[in-house]
C-alpha cells in the first residue's frame, strides 16, 4: 500500500500529474515590447522544444533524408535549421505555466516570438494573472502537439481571452506600477493650477483665457510645437456633445475643459466609451477596461490593452518620477498630536492609579489613544504630501511623487507611507497582543535601539506565519478542489422553483455590499415588481445585468430572490440558469464548464495570496478604532424601537436592552436608516423628535458594557462569597479595593439585588457574569441608569488572516468552534430558570403556544439576551460564534447556507479580496449533498444511513409510483474531507486521502465507478468529462452539405474567418 499513498504515491505522483515531454523552463523577464498575445522564447529553447517539426520539415524539404542527419544539422545549429526554426513556430502557441498553479490563469498560452538570450520574456500585464515578478522566478514551456490541442489552446488559452478573472468578474490584465504610474501622471493636472479649482467654479483671477481647440490632432500638433505640455488646461470641442448613453462624458456641453493628457488619453479608447475628464488611478483603469468590453467587444479591448501598456511606459519614462529624503515630508503638528497623547495616556493612567477602571480597560483605552493619535499623525502627512510644501519649496510646481506613486495605487499604500514619514505607530507582540508602547519615531527620522527591537518581534513572527501558512492554504484549495471538482453545467435549465434571497450587507450603518453587486449575472428567479407600480422590473427566470441592476437600484428594491446553485434541481451537476453567468467572459457559462473546479481554485488562490501578505507590513498593529457614537448620515424623525430606557439622576436616557435600535423615518414614516444600540448607550435624542445629518444621537462607552439598575432602591448581595464567587482586588499603586466576580464551580450565582426600602418588595435580580466589577457597595441607595458592575469588553487583538485561514477552514469542515455559542431553537421570550448542576438555566418561552425550551450555560460564559427580551428562531443567546449543524437543525439549509457564505466572505473582506457569492454557494452545496435517513419506509434505505439526495428523491418517486411509504429524510451536513471522501467514485476518493482504507472498502463492498467526474477519468487517462471533452460536444459529428459550396462562396467565408482571426490579434 505505500506504492499507492501520500504524495509520491501512484495516484499522485504518475498518474494525477506526471512529466510531460516538449516542455522545458527558464528564468523570466519583462517584455515590453510584446502584445498581449505574445511571449519571448529563447532560440536555444525552441529548437529542442520544436524538434520533431523541425525534422519533418527538413525531410519534407529534401534538405536531408534521415531522422539522424536532421537531427545532427540541429545539433551543428546550421544556417537552413533557423529558417525553418521560424517557419515551424508560425501560427502555433505554446503554454506558460509559473509555479504554484493556483488558479487556471497560472497556465496561459501565448504566441512564441523567437528571441537571442537565455529568458523566456512576458508581457507585463499578464504578471498579475500568474502572480509573478521578475526577481528570479522561473516559468515552465510546454508545446500542444496535436492540432485539437492547439486548436483548444489558441481559442480557450490565449492570454488575451482570460482579461477578466473568474473569481469576481473584475479585470485581472489591469495595468500596475510604472503603467499606472505613467497614465496617472499624463492625467493629472499640474499642481500650480489644479483643474479641481476651476471646475468648482474658482477662476482665478485674471485667468480667463484657455486655449480652446476644435480636434484632438489639434492637440497633438500644440503638444509637438510646445506650445504646451501634458499638464496645460484646455478647453476641446466636446467629443459627446448631444450623445446620450455613453458610459462617461457629457452630452450637454459644447466645450468641455481638460488637460492635453486627458486628450491624449482618450484616443486609445472606443469612441463608444465616451471622454473620460479625470485623473486615472489603477481601479479607474479596471473599471474602464470593464467598460470597454461591454461596449466595444473583446478585440477592440484586447488592443486597447496593448497601446495602454505602451503609452503608459512612456510616459513613466518621461516623468522620470523618483523618491528622495525630501519628498517624505514631516507633518508639522506630529510633536503636538503626540505630546497630546501623552497627556491622554497619563490621564488614564491616573484613572487607573484611582481605581475608576481595571487593568484591562486600561490597555484597552491606552490602545485607542495611541491609534486615534496615529490616524491624526496620517492624515496630516497625507494633507502635506498632497500639498507638497517644503522649506526648500514653499510654491511646489510639481506634485510629490510619494504621492502621486499612492494616489495612482501603482505601488505603496496610506498605511507605508505613515510608516515612513508619519510615524510606525503600534506594534503586536508574537502573541498577537499590541505592546502599549507606541514608535511614535518613522523611518525617515530612524528608529532607536529600543524602536527597533519592538519593531523587529512582530516582523519575525510575520515571517514565521507565512512559511506555515502557504502550506495550509494549499492543502484547503486541494481540498476544495476535491470536494466540487465533479459539479459540471449538464444541462441548460432545471426548471426550479426554487432559490435564495438576498440583499444588500450591511455592518452597522455602512453598506459593505450594495445589492447591485449580489444579484449582477445571476438569475430572477420569480417576476421583480417595483414597489409603488407594480410593473415587472425583471422578468422571472431572466439574468439581471448591468441595464437591470441599474432599474432594480432606481425602483428602490431592497431584496431579491435569485436562482442559486444550493437549490439547483439538476440530476447531476448544476444548470446554467442556476450558476448565471460565467464571470471571465460575461455571458452565460456553458455546458460542460467545470465550475466546481473554478469555484474552488476561486476560493483557495487568495488563500494563499493572504498568508504570503502578512509580513509585508511587518507587524505594526491594525486594530481598528471604532468612534463609540452615532452620527446621522439623514436628516429625518427619530423613532424608538423595541427599546427599555430609563432617566438617570443626570437627566440623560440610558438604553437598558440589547437588542434595540432607532430608525430615522421620513414624514410618512417609511424607514431611512436604522441603528442598532448597544446596552448602556445614552440617547441625545428623543423619540419622534425631528433630526438632522450629522447629527450625534447616540453614545455609549467603548471599553465595557455596563449593567444598570432600572428602579430606585437598596442594592444587596447574593452568593457573594469572598474568595470563592468573589474577590476583593487591592491595587498596590492605588491603594483602591475592587470587587471582582469569579468563575465557580460551587452552586454559586453571584446576583445583585434591587429592593424597595419601604415594602421590602424585590424590584429587580441583575445576574453578575464572571469577570464583571461591581460597582454598588452592598446597602447602598441606587436610582435608575446607575451603574451597579460592568464587564470589560475583550481586549482587542489585532485580526489578520491568520485567524482567517483556520476560520476558512473551520467553516468548509463544519468543525464545532471552540468555545461556541448558545442558539434559541424557537421564538419566544427569555426568562432564567433554576440553576442545574452548576450551569445556569436559560428558557425561551413561546407566548403564544406556551412551549419551553430549556438551554443549560456554564458558568463562565456571557449571556447576551436579559430577563424579558423577545428572541428570534436560532438567535444568539451566548457569545462565540455558531455551530453550523445547530444552525441546520434549527433553522434549515437555507438559513445554513446564508450564514456560511456571509461568514466566509467576511474573512475574506477583511483583507480587501473579493469573490463572488456563487463560488462558495457551490462548495455548501457540495457538503449539503447528503441526506439522512430518519424513516425508511417502505424502502431499502437503513435508519440514520447517509445517501445523496438525489438517490433518496429517485428512490421514494419510484415507491411512491408503486403506492408505498416514502421514506423520510433530514439535510445532513459534511465537512469538505468528508464529503470528497464519500463521493460516489471511490477512485476520486482514494486519490485523495486514506487510499488504503478507501480502496479496501470498495473492494469489500464491490463498488463500481461511473467516470462521472474528473479525476476519474484522468487517473483512467480518459478525456474529461467537461470543457471540450463533454459527452454533448464531443459527439459533434460533421455532416457534408447536400449541394457543394461555389468557390466564390468559399472564397468570401475563408476571407471573413480571417478577418475575425485578425482583429483577435491585431
Amino acid at each position: 500500500s505505500d506504492m499507492l499513498k501520500g504524495k509520491t504515491g501512484r495516484f499522485r505522483q504518475n498518474l494525477l500529474g506526471k512529466r510531460v515531454d516538449y516542455s522545458g523552463r527558464s528564468v523570466i523577464v519583462v517584455g515590453p515590447e510584446l502584445k498581449i498575445t505574445q511571449c519571448g522564447l529563447p532560440k536555444k529553447m525552441a529548437l529542442t522544444l520544436f524538434e520533431p517539426f523541425i525534422i519533418r520539415r527538413l525531410k519534407e524539404k529534401g534538405i536531408c533524408h534521415t531522422v539522424r542527419t536532421a537531427r545532427k544539422m540541429i545539433e551543428r545549429h546550421d544556417e537552413q535549421v533557423w529558417d525553418i526554426l521560424e517557419e515551424v513556430t508560425k501560427g502555433k502557441t505554446v503554454m506558460l505555466n509559473r509555479a504554484p498553479t493556483l488558479h487556471r490563469l497560472s497556465i496561459q498560452s501565448f504566441e512564441p516570438v523567437l528571441i537571442e538570450g537565455e529568458a523566456i520574456r512576458i508581457h507585463p500585464m499578464v504578471c498579475t494573472a500568474f502572480n509573478a515578478d521578475f526577481d528570479g522566478d522561473q516559468m515552465a514551456v510546454h508545446v500542444p502537439l496535436s492540432v485539437e490541442a492547439q486548436l483548444e489552446s489558441r481559442l480557450l488559452m490565449l492570454a488575451s481571452n482570460s482579461i477578466f478573472s473568474p473569481a469576481s468578474g473584475k479585470s485581472i490584465m489591469t495595468p500596475t506600477q510604472d503603467i499606472a504610474l505613467g497614465i496617472y501622471y499624463l492625467t493629472v493636472p499640474s499642481q500650480s493650477d489644479k483643474l479641481a479649482n476651476r471646475i468648482a467654479g474658482k477662476t482665478p483671477a485674471g485667468d480667463t483665457h484657455l486655449p480652446l481647440f476644435n480636434s484632438t490632432s489639434e492637440v497633438d500638433l500644440a503638444l509637438a510645437d510646445g506650445a504646451i505640455n501634458y499638464h496645460t488646461r484646455i478647453r476641446l470641442r466636446n467629443p459627446d456633445f448631444g450623445i446620450k448613453g455613453r458610459r462617461f462624458g457629457t452630452p450637454d456641453v459644447r466645450v468641455i475643459e481638460t488637460t492635453a493628457g486627458r486628450v491624449i488619453f482618450n484616443e486609445l479608447w472606443p469612441d463608444e466609451l465616451g471622454f473620460v475628464n479625470d485623473k486615472i488611478d489603477k481601479s479607474k483603469l479596471g473599471d474602464l477596461i470593464l467598460h470597454s468590453h461591454q461596449v466595444a467587444g473583446h478585440a477592440r479591448t484586447v488592443r486597447a490593452l496593448d497601446e495602454l501598456k505602451a503609452l503608459g511606459f512612456k510616459h513613466a519614462c518621461l516623468a522620470g518620477v523618483s523618491m528622495g529624503l525630501k519628498d517624505m515630508i514631516r507633518p508639522k503638528s506630529k510633536e503636538e498630536i503626540i505630546a497630546k497623547a501623552y497627556t491622554e495616556v497619563d490621564k488614564v493612567d491616573g484613572q487607573f492609579q484611582t481605581g475608576v477602571i481595571t487593568e484591562g480597560e486600561r490597555h484597552n483605552k491606552i490602545v485607542d489613544v495611541w491609534t486615534a493619535a496615529t490616524e491624526k499623525v496620517s492624515e496630516e502627512l497625507y494633507k502635506a504630501i498632497d500639498r507638497n510644501v517644503t522649506e526648500a519649496q514653499p510654491n511646489p510646481v510639481e506634485t510629490n511623487p510619494v504621492y502621486m506613486m499612492v494616489d495612482s495605487k501603482a505601488r505603496g499604500s496610506k498605511l507605508q507611507i505613515r510608516q515612513l514619514a508619519g510615524m510606525r505607530g503600534l506594534m503586536a507582540n508574537p502573541s498577537g497582543e499590541i505592546i502599549e508602547r507606541p514608535i511614535t519615531a518613522s523611518f525617515r527620522e530612524g528608529l532607536s535601539v529600543l524602536e527597533y527591537f519592538i519593531s523587529t518581534h512582530g516582523a519575525r513572527k510575520g515571517l514565521a506565519d507565512t512559511a506555515l501558512k502557504t502550506a495550509d492554504a494549499g492543502y484547503l484549495t486541494r481540498k476544495l478542489v476535491d470536494v466540487s471538482q465533479d459539479v459540471i453545467i449538464t444541462i441548460q435549465d432545471c426548471n426550479t422553483v426554487n432559490g435564495i434571497e438576498v440583499e444588500a450587507v450591511e455592518e452597522g450603518d455602512e453598506t459593505l455590499i450594495p445589492l447591485r453587486t449580489r444579484v449582477l449575472g445571476r438569475t430572477a428567479l420569480y417576476d421583480i415588481r417595483h414597489p409603488a407600480t407594480g410593473e415587472v422590473v425583471i422578468a422571472a427566470n431572466a439574468e439581471i445585468d448591468e441595464e437591470a441592476c441599474k432599474r432594480l437600484e432606481d425602483s428602490g428594491i431592497e431584496r431579491v430572490w435569485i436562482r442559486s446553485g444550493l437549490t439547483c434541481d439538476a440530476p447531476h451537476g448544476m444548470c446554467a440558469k442556476c450558476y448565471g453567468r460565467d464571470l471571465s467572459s460575461g455571458k452565460p457559462a456553458e455546458i460542460g464548464t467545470a465550475v466546481g473546479i473554478i469555484a474552488a481554485q476561486s476560493i483557495g488562490e487568495p488563500g494563499t495570496q493572504l498568508t504570503m501578505r502578512t509580513f509585508h507590513i511587518g507587524g505594526t498593529a491594525s486594530t481598528v478604532s471604532k468612534v463609540p457614537e452615532i452620527v446621522l448620515k439623514n436628516a429625518g424623525f427619530l423613532k424608538y424601537v423595541d427599546l427599555r430606557i430609563v432617566r438617570n439622576d443626570e437627566g440623560n436616557t440610558v438604553v437598558l436592552n440589547k437588542n434595540g435600535s432607532v430608525q430615522i423615518v421620513d414624514a410618512d414614516g417609511t424607514e431611512i436608516d436604522t441603528y442598532n444600540l448597544q446596552m448602556g448607550t445614552v440617547l441625545l435624542a428623543e423619540d419622534g423628535t425631528a433630526v438632522k445629518a450629522g447629527q450625534r444621537v447616540a453614545v455609549w462607552d467603548p471599553h465595557s458594557v455596563p449593567i444598570l439598575a432600572e428602579k430606585h432602591g437598596v442594592v444587596s448581595f447574593q452568593d457573594f462569597m469572598d474568595d470563592v464567587s468573589v474577590r476583593t482586588d487591592k491595587d498596590a499603586e492605588t491603594g483602591m479595593n475592587t470587587l471582582v466576580v469569579l468563575e465557580t464551580k460551587e452552586d454559586l450565582h453571584p446576583q445583585i439585588i434591587v429592593t424597595d426600602p419601604q415594602t421590602r418588595e424585590i424590584l429587580g435580580f441583575y445576574h453578575i457574569p464572571a469577570g464583571a466589577i461591581v460597582m454598588a457597595k452592598e446597602g447602598a441607595r441606587v436610582s435608575p441608569g446607575m451603574m451597579i458592575a460592568k464587564t470589560p469588553r475583550k481586549e482587542a487583538k489585532t485580526r489578520d488572516i491568520t485567524g482567517g485561514l483556520p476560520r476558512v477552514a473551520e467553516l468548509f469542515e463544519a468543525r464545532q468552534p471552540k468555545d461556541a455559542a448558545e442558539i434559541s431553537r424557537i421564538e419566544g421570550v427569555v426568562d432564567f430558570g433554576e440553576h442545574q448542576r452548576g450551569k445556569r438555566c436559560l428558557v425561551v418561552r413561546d407566548e403564544v403556544t406556551g412551549h419551553v425550551e430549556e438551554h443549560l450555560i456554564p458558568m463562565g460564559k456571557q449571556v447576551v439576551v436579559f430577563k424579558g427580551d423577545r428572541v428570534k428562531k436560532g438567535q444568539q443567546l451566548t457569545e462565540g460564534p455558531v455551530v453550523p449543524q445547530e444552525i441546520l437543525d434549527v433553522c434549515g439549509p437555507q438559513e445554513l447556507q446564508r450564514y456560511l457564505v456571509n461568514e466566509v466572505q467576511q474573512v475574506y473582506r477583511l483583507q480587501g479580496v473579493e469573490i463572488n457569492d456563487k463560488h462558495i454557494e457551490i462548495i455548501v452545496r457540495q457538503m449539503l449533498r447528503k441526506v439522512r435517513i430518519t424513516n425508511p419506509g417502505d424502502t431499502d434505505f437503513l435508519w440514520g444511513e447517509q445517501v445523496t439526495r438525489q438517490k433518496f428523491l429517485e428512490i421514494n418517486e419510484e415507491i411512491v409510483a408503486e403506492g408505498k411509504r416514502p421514506a423520510e429524510a433530514q439535510p445532513a451536513l459534511l465537512g469538505i474531507t468528508k464529503a470528497s471522501l464519500e463521493t460516489d467514485s471511490f477512485i476520486s476518493a482514494a486519490s485523495f486521502q486514506d487510499t488504503t482504507r478507501v480502496l479496501t472498502d470498495a473492494a469489500t463492498m464491490g463498488r463500481v465507478d461511473e467516470l462521472r467526474g474528473f479525476k476519474e477519468n484522468v487517473i483512467l487517462g480518459h478525456l474529461i468529462p467537461g470543457g471540450t471533452g463533454f459527452p454533448l460536444h464531443r459527439h459533434i459529428k460533421l455532416v457534408p452539405l447536400a449541394e457543394p459550396i461555389s468557390e466564390e462562396e468559399m472564397a468570401s467565408l475563408q476571407a471573413e474567418a480571417q478577418n475575425q482571426l485578425d482583429e483577435v490579434f491585431n
